[in-house]
This record gives structure tokens, sequence and C-alpha cells, in this order.
């Protein structure tokens, strides 16, 4: 009885071990050519009618920045005053930006409290000319219970600043908040595990 309970403490710690190896996967995704500007277009469509939900992923900047949405150039009465204050807000934050239609065209703004700028995620709005987002497909934070989305990464300085896009980051999905799922190799390790552990167990009741 005792080894099957040391058995089942040896899984546990494996078990979170296996979620810390997928925190670390879904946390490597900072721009990955930091000082140059990222060239790429970033343009974002609601997938499904409902809410834009949005989990705040950190930020580096000393300037005190907010997060709005803008649903086909209007923003939402949700996000108006601004959300996620990279400041007061904690790894995982969730709120709701606001809802879309299927289709629907999306645009993140950067509020600025600083300098009173706003930034943009479509680079044609933006008043110095420069694209101040990174984005990129995001495969979900266990730990912090952020599910798979869509990571995106502002820069809050006139000019794109140092060119990292990390002085506010979040993760917006087009689905209320739910618990992410644990990717599928860590599902199967996971009953591997268990079909050990109650293998064990049996066949030292037998004996």
């Amino acid at each position: 009885m005792r080894n099957s309970f040391q058995l089942i403490t040896v899984f546990i710690v494996m078990w979170f071990s296996l979620l810390s190896i997928s925190t670390v996967k879904a946390s490597t995704i900072p721009y990955p050519d930091s000082g140059t500007v990222d060239t790429n277009v970033h343009t974002f469509t609601a997938a499904a009618t409902g809410p834009i939900g949005a989990y705040f992923y950190g930020g580096t900047a000393a300037y005190t920045n907010t997060l709005s949405l803008l649903v086909n150039g209007v923003i939402t009465p949700e996000s108006s005053i601004g959300l996620l204050n990279n400041h007061t807000s904690n790894l995982g934050d969730f709120v709701i930006l606001g809802y879309a239609s299927a289709g629907d065209v999306l645009t993140f703004q950067l509020n600025v409290s600083n300098t009173g700028k706003t930034w943009y995620s479509d680079e044609s709005l933006n008043v110095d000319g420069v694209n101040h987002t990174y984005s990129t497909a995001f495969s979900g934070d266990a730990t912090h219970s952020i599910p798979g989305g869509t990571y995106v990464g502002f820069e809050d300085l006139y000019g794109g600043g140092d060119l990292d896009y990390d002085d506010e980051s979040f993760v917006f999905t087009n689905i209320s908040h739910i618990s992410p799922i644990p990717e599928p190799e860590t599902h199967a390790m996971l009953l591997v595990g268990l079909g050990l552990v109650a293998f064990t167990v049996r066949r030292r009741k037998i004996t």
C-alpha cells in the first residue's frame, strides 16, 4: 500500500511537470526579430458571432497602457474606457472587449495614458505610419487558464520604440471564457501514467 501511494505521488509530480512544459511552449512567443519592424500585415476577423475575450499576457512598458477594441471601425462600449491596464493587471486576467458578428473586422487599440497617443493593430491608422503590433497563433497556457487563441503584442512609443512588441501583450479569443484543454500528447501521457499506476496497484494486490 505504501509503495502504491509513492507511485501515485510520483505520477502527480510528473503530471504537473508536463503542465509546466506545456506552459513553456506557450510562453516562447515574443517577437523573434526584436529591433526591426514587423513587416507583416495583421488583420483580424471575427470567426463567430459572440464575445471577443482577451487575457492579459504581460507588459514591459514604463508607460501606462490600456486596451480597446474597434469592431468595423467603431469602438465597443465595453472597452471604450480602456481595459487590461498593464500596471495593474495580472497574468491571465480576463475581460470581454466587446461583441462581434462572424466576419466583422476587429481592430485593437492601445491607449497610452502618459502621451495621449493611441496605436492600432491596423498600421494604416497609426499617425507615424509604423506597425505597432505583432501577432501569432497561441497554443494555450494551462497554468494560467488561458486557452488557445491569437497572441498580440504592442509597441507604445512613437516610431515603434525598441520594436520588441512587448509593451502590452494579450491573447484574444472569439469564444467565452473557458479553461484550456491540455495538448493531445499530454492527455496521452496522463492516460498511460494512470494505467501504469492502476496496473501496479492491482498486481501487488494479487501477489
